[in-house]
């Protein structure tokens, strides 16, 4: 079976993706320098396909060992947060992503020029569509659209670029992964947020799923939401991801591809809430109030799916009420009272 090296391996996306990868037999290589949310244990640190290296993955010797006797790659090391994260680090997301994918790539062109890697895949992000105003989106709008006003877009887009220019210049085989609002259990405080105060919560800033989460259980009422609660989203579970992603790896024809990952599936950030809500409040009326966004905080994220469906047969299978069954729990043990303003 294949060896696939991951880099970025303690993260909350990788952290299914490895999961799936074992139980489907392949061989993985991890790099992670924890920078996120310190050291992480994961379920399957110990299983005899996995191996981990803590290291950077700006360490182009690195990688290149790591690399040295692997199939593929799945490039997902990166700077990456919530809405919070665009303005605290604006400058850091660009500047430290973009050090992150060249010398991932510069490992991959040589790897795939001197060894036997037959590709890179690289995960990119629905944040290359921020300025569209085509919906659903299909894959190609990228460069029809204006390009991303955050500098995180931005680098995601520019790490499509990334794979486009490999391809042409170096005959690096790729496939572009797009996941669309990833959701589930593993997304714990980043060590390096600010912390901003939401009522009397403070923000996890990692995501909308586990900050309504946290603030529910924690008493908050009214509800506090960012904007009006109209935004659209599509929640697609992880687990789901982690499946689409392993097809993008097993497709012949997903090389030199790119596609959107998703549940099919839009709810609102206001309809999100209410069932949260309603999960943990079963007696009491949901009431809520807005606060103001911040920048960038799309309005609105509806991808086109047909294409995944068609190439790789993926279709994400798990509602979000199934999630939220699952990840709801997982919250609540791993929630502390300093979460809440004293």
């Amino acid at each position: 079976m294949d060896k696939i090296l991951v880099t970025g391996s303690a993260g909350f996306i990788a952290g299914y993706v490895i999961e799936e990868l074992l139980e489907n037999g392949y061989h993985v290589v991890g790099i992670d320098n924890f920078s996120k949310y310190g050291k992480v244990k994961k379920s399957y640190d110990n299983h005899p396909h996995y191996r981990f290296v803590e290291g950077d993955a700006k360490d182009t010797a690195l990688l290149k060992e790591l690399i040295s006797d692997c199939d593929q790659v799945i490039a997902g090391a990166a700077m990456i947060g919530g809405i919070t994260y665009f303005h605290e680090f604006a400058y850091d997301l660009i500047a430290e992503n973009e050090r992150i994918i060249a010398s991932t790539f510069d490992a991959a062109i040589w790897a795939h020029r001197h060894r036997n890697l037959r590709k890179i895949n690289v995960l990119s992000s629905s944040m290359v569509f921020e300025s569209s105003c085509m919906f659903p989106t299909t894959e190609g709008e990228q460069f029809n659209c204006p390009p991303p006003q955050s500098t995180y877009g931005f680098q995601k887009l520019a790490c499509e670029y990334f794979a486009k220019g490999a391809w042409e210049q170096y005959n690096l085989p790729y496939t572009i992964i797009r996941p669309f609002n990833c959701i589930g259990i593993g997304e714990h405080r980043a060590a390096s947020e600010t912390q901003i105060l939401s009522g009397n919560i403070k923000l996890a800033m990692s995501h909308v799923v586990p900050d309504i989460i946290n603030k529910v259980l924690l008493g908050q009422d009214p509800l506090h939401i960012l904007g009006d609660g109209n935004q659209i989203r599509h929640y697609t579970y992880g687990a789901d991801l982690a499946k689409g992603i392993r097809l993008c790896l097993e497709t012949k024809n997903a090389i030199n591809e790119d596609f959107n990952l998703s549940t099919s599936v839009s709810t609102t950030v206001l309809e999100l809430a209410e069932l949260i809500w309603k999960k943990i409040n079963t007696d009491k009326p949901f009431r809520y109030v807005c606060d103001k966004p911040f920048a960038y905080d799309v309005q609105k994220r509806v991808p086109d799916v047909s294409k995944a469906q068609r190439i790789l047969g993926f279709t994400a299978t798990t509602s979000l009420s199934e999630a939220l069954d699952i990840i709801i729990p997982w919250v609540r043990d791993n929630i502390t009272v300093h979460d809440m303003r004293r």
